[in-house]
């Protein structure tokens, strides 16, 4: 990038303050926060995969949605969502229901045990996350909270860009029809 100098010119990005380098920067403490997330999870009395724990959230926040709201939500095939929720009732985190006015539709709500667990996990989180918290220096734990918060108004405010997703192959080229074999 072109700098002019000038006195009405202010470079396009201090030192420390380039956008592409602090997203990486971020990238790495995202890395160190769900592995401190994952490892707060397993130490809960039942050990939950992240899928598991998703589905859980879910139920938590929307109590009494069907099989299908459920597999939308967590991005997951309809069988494996209803896998999944076998296994969450028999361990008994996950009651179903028949629907009050679809007879063909269940209903899935968080088990009394499931929002137990699921508050266990909540606390066990904080207290991870508070610990690692705890080692900062306040005025770095200060900024933390407004950096974090300048970060979520803005993305609150619909600022954050879109990012196109990348195929996870690459396309083949459409090949030509060639002559029909004799």
């Amino acid at each position: 990038m072109t700098r002019l100098n000038g006195p009405d010119d202010a470079p396009a990005h201090r030192e420390g303050d380039d956008p592409n380098l602090i997203a990486r920067d971020i990238a790495g403490a995202v890395d160190s926060l769900t592995t401190l997330w994952s490892l707060a999870a397993q130490g809960a009395v039942l050990r939950l995969s992240l899928h598991q724990l998703r589905a859980l959230r879910v139920l938590e926040a929307a109590p009494g949605i069907n099989l299908t709201a459920l597999s939308q939500r967590l991005e997951i095939g309809a069988p494996t969502a209803s896998r999944l929720c076998d296994r969450l009732e028999a361990a008994g985190l996950l009651e179903r229901e028949s629907h009050p006015r679809r007879r063909r539709e269940v209903q899935l709500r968080l088990s009394p045990h499931g929002r137990r667990v699921l508050g266990d996990v909540a606390e066990r989180r904080a207290q991870a996350l508070a610990a690692a918290l705890a080692m900062m220096a306040p005025a770095d734990r200060a900024a933390l909270r407004r950096g974090l918060r300048s970060f979520l108004s803005a993305g609150d405010a619909g600022t954050r860009p879109a990012v196109e997703p990348r195929p996870a192959i690459e396309p083949r080229p459409a090949v030509e029809p060639g002559p029909a074999p004799e």
